[in-house]
């Protein structure tokens, strides 16, 4: 007759039928690692635990150490990089839903329907509409800050940065209208946000300062762009604590509004049926801003 008998995480151990095969004589003999191994004969003896036993992992780990080792890797978990990927849909769920309706319209129930969750479960990963709106333009301003510093990087100068501000609006302009568009109602960016905001300005105060070889934080035009210049001297809190002088604050800030200007119209469909180009029309602009007194 054969026998069966318990063992750790409800798996059973055959019993040794051999009549050469006796049990442990010894009741303080410790319990067997090895799960095919015959049971102790103190029924007292305590089974093992999972700290210290995984019959079902051939490599000897327990599922704890298996665990952490996975972890290891990455510096995550599973169950963080599962959280990641189900934040990661729901953001793109959420650019679809803006695409379509405008973030006004954004819903976080109708995301959870899309995905098969419960309202309730989606919480479990946005706080609410105003938490992954902020993360969309926490994304979308770090895209950009991303592409403008990495342009730099590369040698690029005020029309170079223009360059790489267009691409980065034409590749998806839902996310250029999400930060550059009508406002949220009701929302208001925490301070993190408009930190990479700074970041994406200070690169082009950088290139302005050289564009108008103002280092030393000096220079001054007569006319319009003196009378900014002056007025930009006194009024600069936009600017941080940058050391660009008046000249480069003064062609900083009409490279941004007037390029955001011409972006804003193209991409919104403003110069459909008029006939012209309108990147050449981007660049002529360019010209003017990195030639001409602003």
């Amino acid at each position: 007759m054969r026998l069966v008998g318990p063992c750790s995480y409800g798996l059973v151990a055959p019993l040794p039928s051999g009549p050469t095969a006796p049990l442990p004589s010894d009741p303080a003999a410790p319990f067997p690692s090895d799960p095919a191994a015959p049971l102790p004969s103190d029924p007292a003896a305590p089974f093992p635990t999972g700290d210290s036993f995984s019959p079902d992992r051939p490599d000897g780990r327990t599922a704890a150490e298996g665990a952490r080792q996975v972890a290891d890797k990455d510096g995550r978990t599973p169950r963080e990089r599962y959280r990641n990927q189900v934040r990661a849909e729901i953001k793109e769920r959420a650019w679809e839903q803006i695409a379509t309706s405008g973030a006004p319209g954004l819903s976080l129930n109708a995301i959870a329907k899309q995905m098969g969750l419960s309202g309730p479960a989606l919480y479990r990963y946005f706080a609410g509409r105003d938490d992954l709106i902020t993360e969309l333009i926490r994304d979308a301003y770090r895209g950009l800050a991303d592409a403008v510093r990495a342009a730099a990087a590369g040698g690029a100068d005020l029309a170079g940065l223009g360059a790489a501000l267009r691409a980065w609006a034409l590749a998806d302009p839902q996310r250029y209208f999400l930060v550059y568009g009508t406002p949220v109602p009701g929302y208001h960016a925490p301070d993190d946000v408009t930190g990479i905001a700074r970041e994406i300005m200070a690169t082009l105060l950088d290139a302005a300062r050289l564009t108008d070889d103002d280092a030393d934080g000096t220079g001054g035009t007569d006319g319009a762009g003196g009378a900014l210049e002056a007025h930009l001297a006194a009024h600069r809190a936009w600017a941080g604590d940058h050391p660009a002088g008046p000249a480069a604050l003064g062609r900083a800030l009409s490279f941004w509004t007037r390029l955001h200007g011409v972006l804003s119209l193209e991409l919104a469909g403003h110069f459909t049926g008029m006939g012209f180009d309108p990147a050449v029309l981007y660049g002529a602009e360019l010209d003017r801003l990195t030639h001409a007194v602003p």
